[in-house]
Order: structure tokens, then sequence, then C-alpha cells
């Protein structure tokens, strides 16, 4: 499929969002406001998704777009823009810059491109699937062959626990070399470069998968959810690796 307007104006959504993001992180006055869910919410993912809307409609009208702050408009048209303008607003709100935007064109349903931009650190990952680059310059997955030689990510470490199994993630983390909770976007940012190994988050939304789909495929790693099925868009579960550890990633996680 040829993308390659879609694929520079996915480097124009995500630059322009950045900038408006930029300015706000790392302020103590920036309120945050906690949603039905308990989630906090700035004025930067607010701001950031009403920036990427209102190019989007100016691009493409035909298209349609799920956002998590503002939710769906037209998302039974051909061509779908899903975004999540602060992905880890946690770690947003407390100073920390291991947050990112996630933008994903979806066609038909399914993700075919996706980007995840930590503005702060001025790194744009971009995949499609096939090919995924940081910044322009290539990039794929380490070749990391054994668990016990790994680093692992995950979010939160209480999540497991309540949303699916926590003794399977306790073995699966104390089989590794590494466990940290360095999560949301940046820790798939992170494996899609070469610097962790497997990443695995008991709950998700749409907003939070669909981009890393082309991303992660794109690096050459396996991403699906805890049973091995589609990572997108029916389920809520992810597990993420490099292909000679996904295997034993799963099995790891069973009951």
């Amino acid at each position: 499929m040829h993308l390659a307007a879609e694929r520079t104006f996915l480097v124009e959504l995500a630059r322009a969002s950045g900038d408006f993001i930029r300015p706000l992180f790392g302020r103590h006055d920036v309120a945050v406001e906690l949603k039905g869910d308990l989630t906090p919410v700035t004025a930067a993912d607010r701001g950031a998704e009403e920036l990427l809307r209102r190019m989007i409609r100016e691009r493409f009208p035909a298209h349609g777009i799920l956002g998590e702050e503002f939710g769906p408009e037209r998302t039974d048209a051909e061509f779908v823009w899903v975004l999540d303008p602060v992905d880890g607003t946690k770690s947003f709100v407390t100073g920390v810059p291991l947050f990112g935007t996630l933008i994903a064109l979806l066609h038909h349903g399914q993700p075919v491109l996706g980007c995840i931009h930590q503005p702060i650190l001025n790194q744009l990952v971009i995949g499609d699937g096939e090919t995924t680059t940081l910044n322009g310059t290539p990039v794929r997955c380490r070749d990391t062959r054994a668990l016990a030689d790994a680093t692992l990510l995950t979010c939160d470490w209480v999540n497991p626990a309540i949303h699916q199994d926590g003794p399977a993630f306790d073995r699966l983390s104390r089989t590794v070399k590494l466990a940290r909770t360095w999560g949301d976007a940046y820790a798939y940012l992170l494996l899609a470069t070469g610097w962790a190994d497997v990443v695995v988050d008991p709950i998700m939304n749409p907003w939070d998968i669909a981009a890393l789909v082309p991303v992660i495929r794109g690096a050459g790693g396996v991403i699906t959810d805890w049973q091995g099925g589609a990572p997108y868009p029916a389920t809520s579960t992810i597990a993420a690796a490099t292909p000679a550890l996904h295997a034993a990633t799963l099995a790891a996680l069973r009951p």
C-alpha cells in the first residue's frame, strides 16, 4: 500500500503535538484532573489531541478519528487515525520523560502506520509493519536468545495481579536478567530500538495499542496478546518481544 502522503503527515502530527506538549512538561503549575477511571489528565493531553484532530480534519476530511480524550469520529471510514496524545500521563505529571505520543493509522480496522514520539528526548519512531526508523534511521529489535539474558519492561508491578495472572507474571519477572517499570509508550520504543527485549502489559485500551503494532513488527519483533492472539483490536493485553523470546514469554505467562 502506497502511504507516502500519510507517512509525511504522520511526522507533521508528531512534531506539532510535540511542540505543544514540550512547554508543559516539568511544570508544577500544570493542573492534574482525574477522569472517571481515576487516571490523570492534563492540558497537555487534551490540548494535543484537539490540535491533532484539527490537523487531520483539515488534511484528510474523509478519515475517521479515535482518540483517548474525545472519543470516536467516523470510525467506520476506510482510514482512521488513532490518537493517544500523552501515553504515560502519570510519568508526565511527575516530571519523568518516560511517556510518548502514540499516533496510528488504520486501514479497514488494521494498523498500517504507527509512531511513538518522545518530544523531550527528541525521539520519533515510525513503523509500517515492514520497517521501523528512529529519527529517520532504520532500527531493529536486538537478538537476545534467552529470557535469562533479557530486559523485561512493564508499566506497573501491581497491575498483572489485578487484571491477569499475578503469579505467572512474577514467574516471568524472576526469570529475566533485568526487570523494570520503564513502561507505557517508552517501553515499546526501547524494544523497537534494541534496548529492551520483552514488554508485557496486562490492561490496555485500543489507543494504547494501535501504534505499537506496525512499530514492533517493522523492527522485527513479535506482538500479540497474552494468549498469542491478534494484538488489535479485540484485546486488552500485550506481550511484545524479540522473535527468539516471544514464545517463551507466552509460556511463562500461562497459568
